[in-house]
């Protein structure tokens, strides 16, 4: 039995030494990855960083928030564009400005969710999406026109040490987020918001800053891909990078730290898997998630919890 004897045990993160023993191997792996890996290898980790990152946040709206936002490309967009122009800044402010200039995007969209919700709320932020990618492709001085816009490129290398640390301090800044008075809010507003009223829960404040929050995430996300590819064009953020988030926040398991970073390595290693064939992602996709839905609700955390379970009992049932 899976027993637990606080609340903050509950929402630790790699609860159990089993499961921290689990985890170790791929921690491993990432350190190791920049003295044995190969430039495609750092490539995909630097991805991977990136990629969890946005689903840490995305994670925090709509697994722990249950807020459904299909607007993340518009926030990527928005944090991506931000960073572009903020170049002028040393790098610190302009990531900082760019998570900034999305969560304040976010804290505005989060406004609708005050009196929508679930397929709604899901329509009106796709709607923000498409607003922002339509005023990019026909705003020149906002996406550099048909050149696009290009960013400052550093080495391999320290691309994939910074982007790994990033990954580490936003992992833990979460974790501490949903062990606390907000994190708990969340939680009590997706479970039933009629009886978190009750209990003292400012719906108006909590959904905002739920919102404010992912999309700080997302604005990072967008200014670290930004900085990753060095070159910007509209036609990159696209309804394409909404099924890639919700693919990843779904398979990797929702309202779970351990889960967004998973979720981000699938979504992406399974395109490298198939780079000859990449017609086939979105099917594959889709496929994971009926699976993932049906028969692995919790995802690939929830294999993750049971394999811990497993270990621990084992060799009893």
């Amino acid at each position: 039995m899976d027993r637990v004897e606080s609340y903050r045990e509950e929402l630790g993160f790699a609860r159990g030494r089993v499961n921290r023993a689990l985890l170790a191997a791929p921690l491993a792996l990432a350190l190791a990855l920049p003295f044995v890996g190969s430039p495609a290898s750092l490539v995909r980790g630097t991805l991977i960083a990136i990629t969890a990152i946005g689903v840490l946040g995305q994670n925090l709206l709509i697994g722990y928030c249950g807020q459904i936002s299909f607007g993340q490309a518009g926030f990527l967009a928005i944090g991506a564009y931000a960073f572009a122009h903020l170049q002028f800044l040393p790098w610190p402010l302009a990531l900082l400005g760019a998570g900034l200039s999305a969560a304040l995007a976010g804290a505005v969209v989060g406004f609708p969710s005050l009196r929508l919700k679930g397929p709604y709320l899901a329509i009106a932020t796709l709607g923000f999406g498409i607003a922002v990618y339509q005023l990019l492709a026909n705003v020149s001085w906002l996406s550099g026109g048909r050149t696009g816009l290009s960013v400052a490129r550093p080495p391999l290398l320290s691309l994939y040490c910074t982007d790994v640390l990033l990954l580490a301090l936003f992992a833990a800044a979460t974790s501490n987020l949903v062990s606390s008075y907000a994190g708990r809010a969340f939680m009590a507003v997706r479970d039933s918001e009629i009886a978190a009223e009750s209990m003292g829960v400012n719906l108006t404040r909590t959904k905002l800053l739920a919102f404010a929050l992912s999309s700080f995430y997302t604005g990072v996300h967008g200014a670290l891909f930004a900085q990753f590819l060095g070159h910007l064009e509209p036609e990159l953020f696209n309804l394409g990078e909404v099924l890639t988030q919700f693919v990843a926040i779904t398979v990797g398991g929702l309202a779970s730290v351990e889960g967004s970073i998973l979720g981000a390595a699938f979504v992406v290693l399974l395109p490298a898997l198939f780079g000859g064939a990449r017609w086939a992602v979105p099917v594959l996709f889709g496929v994971a998630i009926l699976a993932v839905l049906v028969f692995q609700p919790g995802g690939l955390a929830g294999l993750l919890r049971k394999a811990r379970l497993y270990l621990e009992q084992w060799p009893f049932r």
